[in-house]
Order: structure tokens, then sequence, then C-alpha cells
């Protein structure tokens, strides 16, 4: 097929790829344009702009669809559909409707639950026992369109978003060949109305960690908010990310250090596993602690 590929981040490069291998023709590549980045702040390609140039694949990157010129040069392409998947813009009825069979939408959740920006974070930070990936037929509401393809997997009793994102990516790729394999023997199911949720984007001033949350809650929020923009604490002035954790026995005042990197929390406490100072990598517990002394509690 004729196929316009419309992504940006690292979660669609596996998708772009299994589109090349599974040799659909990819007419044009669309994803958000080059943004300052590092400590010099020069423009720095995404990655799917810079997987499409090593593929010698046509790169667009408009900051909009929504002018004549953007919709005129898009209908141009006579695609015969388009996959989008995290592209970061919205895409007007007349961009949707002119592939010959529209745009398919890759999403990260298991469709009502989780329609909109950060569906991953979200599933791990409200303790959701499983997700999935979605092949949705795009329609002008958000994430509303009917599901074409529908897999799920139970979440680890561990798993950050991190891990989550690159097993999600991986079964998108995998569902999107799928789907356009066998487009023409697929029948849209309608999202039903019950059990709609939306996954707000991630605000930075969620992070912070309250210790006297109880330690199910804390677990979920490192988990989930791990690695970016990754959940913290204060260790004596000094901001701690915390990025890998589990719910252990515990019974303390919240935030008190009771063993190692094991803080207790309004119930039950939280082992830290992974953390990363300011300035430094991330690493493993064992090895902050070998620099750091958290004290005897945390705020």
């Amino acid at each position: 097929m004729r196929v316009v590929f419309m992504g940006t981040p690292d979660f669609s490069v596996p998708v772009l790829d299994a589109l090349v291998v599974a040799g659909h023709d990819v007419v044009a590549v669309y994803c958000q344009p080059p943004r300052p980045a590092g400590r010099g702040k020069k423009d720095r390609p995404s990655p799917v702009q810079q997987r499409a140039e090593a593929l010698g694949l046509t790169v667009r990157y408009p900051v909009s669809l929504k002018t004549p010129d953007a919709q005129q040069e898009f209908a141009a392409l006579n695609a015969d559909i388009a996959v989008v998947v995290a592209y970061g813009l919205i895409l007007p009825q007349v961009v949707l409707d002119a592939p010959r069979h529209g745009c398919l939408n890759i999403h990260a959740s298991l469709l009502p639950r989780w329609r909109g920006a950060a569906p991953i974070h979200r599933a791990i930070m409200a303790g959701d026992a499983e997700t999935g990936v979605c092949i949705m037929q795009m329609e002008a509401g958000l994430d509303t369109g009917p599901v074409l393809l529908r897999e799920a997997f139970d979440i680890g009793a561990e798993e950050t978003t991190g891990e989550l994102h690159d097993r999600l990516s991986a079964l998108g790729a995998d569902l999107i060949v799928q789907a356009l394999d066998r487009l023409d023997q697929l029948s849209p199911q309608v999202q039903p109305e019950d059990g709609v949720t939306y996954a707000a984007k991630i605000d930075k001033a969620e992070a912070r960690v309250d210790w006297t949350q109880p330690a199910e809650d804390v677990d979920r929020l490192i988990r989930g908010l791990s690695p970016f923009p990754g959940a913290w604490c204060d260790v004596a002035g000094e901001r701690v990310k915390l990025l890998a954790s589990r719910t252990v026995p515990g019974n303390a005042e919240p935030g008190t250090v009771l063993d190692g990197f094991i803080i207790a929390c309004g119930v039950g406490a939280v082992e830290i596993t992974r953390a990363q100072r300011q300035g430094k990598k991330a690493m493993s517990a064992e090895d902050v602690l070998r620099g750091l002394d958290l004290g005897t509690r945390l705020y």
C-alpha cells in the first residue's frame, strides 16, 4: 500500500521500520520539526526524522496541517492510508479524509480507557492490571474512533513506564502490519460509552513523592513516572529521582528510612531499587547509597 507515516518520538520508530520491512511504499514521513536540545540548544531532529532519513524516505515537518498549502501537499501524495502514532499535531478532517482508506492510529491503551496524551504513565499510576494496543480508525474526536484490532497483556508488578513503553511499541508495530494485511476483512468496533477515561498530560508538579500516601500509591507514582519526568524526593537539599521501586512490609512514621533505601509510607513501605542523583547517571540503589547519606527521614 501507499502509506503516509506520521509519528515523532522513539515509540514510533519500530512502527516505521515494520512498515518498511513489510514491503509497504512509505511515500512520505511526517513528524514534528527539529527542536532545541542539549547543552548547546541546537535544533535536534526527532527520532522518527533521523530514522526516516537513514532509510532514504521523504520527510516533512510542517508546523501545522491547517493551512491550504499543507493540506494540498498531503492530498497530492495520493496515499492509500495514513498510519499515525504519537505524531503530536491535530489532523483536520480534510487530512483525515485524504487517504483512500483514511487514517489509522496506533494507541497505547485498551480504548476507551486512557484516551489522550499519556496512556502508558496513567495506566501504571492507576494500578491497572493490564494494558495493550488498539488500532483505531481516526475521526475528529480525541481517540474516539472505532477500533479495528486490539491486543492486551498484563502489566508487571515492578514494571516502569519505560519498560512498558518498549513492549507496547513492539506490539503496535506488529498489529499495524496485521491490520494493513487484513484491512478488507476487519470490522471496526464502535467504542462503548462506558469506561471512558482520559490520560491527561503529565504535569511535573505531580512528580514529588508524598510519603504520607500508601506505599502502593507511592510505588505506582515512581514506576509510572520512570524514566520521565521522574518522581523525586529531597535528600538533604538535593533532588533525587526515584526510578524503580517495589512495595515491602514496614511500619513507621511516613518518610522514615527503615533500612538501606526502604522508606516508610502512610501505610506500608517502599523499597527504591534504582535512582539518580543530580548531575549523575541513573544507578542501582546500592550504588547510590555508597555516596549518599539518607539520614533518618525523608520529606
